[in-house]
């Protein structure tokens, strides 16, 4: 029987892989035996992860381009199969903030870049992958979401609306492909640390929305490391989580137990 811990043989692609829980996820996979598809938008970090992995042994393909590219997501999910003729695992993982603005505040352009990552960029992989992944017997989908996807106030309007969009598709797709052998969940991390703030402040803040958000995050217990979501999508990858489909992981500290 397999183990959350054993990959061997399989190929994984993960998105935003250059940095925080990608990068967590890429070092896991690779340790337990998979071969790598790592995208980011950022190529300088995207070079240091391949360099890293391939001086521990990794077999590691790498493509730099915006996820919410069409083709350069189809691209993405291409090289996996012309480079190892398979993909047993797509984790959808790259992922920007908001400016915590609300639905009143919020911006046409922060919205529709947030929704073009968080959300179409997973539309985007996840179309590709699937026939070929019900051709060759299954696989495995996971997707980055988060506590703002099942609360609402973790973040801004498109944020929140953006997360809770992605775990409505991961759980139909899990509906609607279970029976071809593909399985997909979705993981809600708490407060992790990452650099999505550089997309926040890309963004810029709304002060009202930030001061009302930070009454939510006051309950907060802590910060997770990348490396605790990491654990958690690599036991979803493996036949351990064989029986687990169209589910939302929340990995929180007890956060949103409070």
């Amino acid at each position: 029987m397999e183990t959350a811990g054993n990959l061997h043989g399989r190929v994984a692609l993960i998105t935003g892989a250059a940095s925080g829980m990608g990068l967590a996820m890429a070092r896991k996979f690779a340790a337990a035996g998979a071969k790598l598809v790592l995208g980011d938008w950022n190529g300088e970090r995207l070079d240091a992860a391949v360099a890293e992995l391939r001086q521990a042994g990794a077999a590691v393909e790498a493509a730099q381009g915006d996820i919410s590219d069409r083709a350069a997501a189809e691209a993405l999910v291409d090289r996996a199969f012309s480079a190892y003729g398979r993909l047993d695992v797509l984790v959808n993982n790259a992922g920007v903030m908001d400016s915590m603005a609300g639905v009143a505040e919020v911006s046409d352009e922060t919205w529709r870049r947030v929704f073009a990552i968080n959300l179409e960029g997973p539309l985007h992989t996840m179309r590709r992958a699937i026939p070929r992944l019900a051709e060759q017997g299954g696989g495995s989908i996971i997707n980055i979401a988060s506590v703002g996807g099942l609360h609402g106030g973790a973040a801004g309007a498109a944020y929140t609306a953006s997360k809770h969009a992605l775990i409505g598709l991961t759980k139909n797709t899990a509906y609607m492909y279970g029976p071809k052998g593909i399985r997909a969940n979705a993981i809600a991390p708490g407060g992790t640390k990452t650099n999505i703030g550089e997309s926040m402040a890309r963004a810029g803040v709304d002060p009202a929305g930030m001061a009302r958000v930070q009454a939510f995050t006051s309950l907060m217990p802590g910060l997770l490391e990348p490396e605790d979501i990491a654990a958690v999508a690599l036991f979803l990858a493996s036949d351990a989580a064989r029986g687990i489909n169209g589910t939302v992981i929340t990995v929180d500290l007890g956060w949103t137990a409070a």
